[in-house]
């Protein structure tokens, strides 16, 4: 299959702009062109430079020179206005999938000012910031993530077309660290748990006898799992049990507990059960294949096991070692291809 141009583009852009949490812009990777104003300002000046060499006109000479020397100052500008500028990954974000989720950076001046800069990621509306000389200022941009697990923005772009607009000088970072966007809660049908464990088993006889409960009227919002179903049968009333051991109520979160889901809809489902459990204050272990979480309670323990739902069965992303721009291959003992060319005198 024949090479596009795009992905032709796209590895040379690479190769100057390896993957890295932090980039200083310079004429190395440092991009500019005319904007769409900037081509018709110079086709002007070769309109009015045919028509001062047709009518012999010193004004109009003199006046396209003066605006060829505007053009030749403001690209310089535009380019100076990114040269020696820092742009940092500080914090990839986290979000929930199919939300944006925000890449915070930080923005280091040079020796010069760096003014009108825009950043931006994909299709995500760019923010502009203004850094003074020698200073630093931190922006936000919001990257889409379409799916659970971890999100790496290909590029993070910044640009600037000051002073006039008429040139934009742009590039890139393109970061290592990724972002993670938790499985996307649906609300999950009755949770039957097949973890084994004498915590839960306690729990279990305490729920028999009810002594060392409180009790109290059903109230929207309450789990199916606390209500007092044999008591229900009695009288009729739903009534909850909150225990106050100090062992607490622990409930498994069982990943085997939804027969015949896939996986991606049992791991929402069980995002949706960590919030609810979150929301009611219970204690809850999570239990998936390969990994488990002892039962506990908290902000932090929910964050914990929402974060092993995103990640479970994927790996964080990777690339290949980059081979400096403009180098050439050598035959190195790290290279088999190159040492079986060298060897035999031609490729296979």
């Amino acid at each position: 299959m024949k090479p596009t141009t795009d992905g032709f583009w796209q590895r040379w852009v690479n190769r100057r702009l390896p993957r890295s949490d932090r980039q200083t812009f310079s004429q190395k990777n440092l991009f500019i062109l005319p904007t769409g104003a900037g081509v018709m300002f110079g086709a002007l000046l070769l309109i009015m430079l045919i028509t001062g060499i047709n009518y012999q006109n010193s004004l109009i000479y003199m006046l396209t020179f003066v605006l060829g020397g505007v053009f030749v100052g403001a690209m310089h500008q535009t380019h100076r206005n990114l040269a020696g500028l820092t742009l940092a990954l500080s914090r990839a974000g986290e979000s929930v999938a199919g939300d944006t989720m925000p890449f915070s950076l930080r923005l280091t001046a040079g020796k010069d000012d760096a003014i009108a800069v825009q950043v931006s990621s994909g299709d995500s509306l760019p923010v502009w910031v203004s850094v003074p000389a020698g200073q630093s200022r931190d922006v936000s941009v919001l990257v889409w993530a379409p799916r659970r697990g971890y999100v790496r923005p290909d590029r993070i772009r910044i640009e600037t077309r000051y002073p006039f607009g008429l040139l934009k000088a742009w590039s890139w970072l393109r970061p290592v660290s990724a972002g993670l966007a938790f499985a996307k809660p649906i609300t999950a049908p009755e949770l039957r748990a097949t973890a084994e464990d004498g915590e839960s088993e306690a729990m279990a006889s305490a729920q028999a006898g009810s002594d060392s409960a409180d009790l109290r009227p059903w109230r929207e919002g309450d789990s199916s799992q606390r209500v007092l179903w044999k008591r229900f049968a009695r009288t009729g009333k739903l009534v909850v049990a909150d225990w106050q051991g100090q062992a607490g109520n622990p409930q498994w979160l069982d990943f085997q507990s939804f027969i015949g889901a896939s996986s991606e809809i049992r791991l929402s489902y069980l995002a949706f059960l960590v919030d609810d459990r979150q929301r009611l204050d219970v204690r809850y272990g999570l239990s998936l294949p390969g990994q488990l979480i002892e039962p506990g309670s908290g902000a932090a323990h929910a964050l914990r096991c929402q974060r092993a739902l995103a990640v479970w069965g994927l790996e964080k992303p990777r690339d290949p070692q980059p081979r400096r721009f403009g180098s050439r291959l050598k035959s190195t003992s790290a290279d088999p291809e190159s040492l079986d060319v060298a060897s035999n005198g031609s490729p296979q």
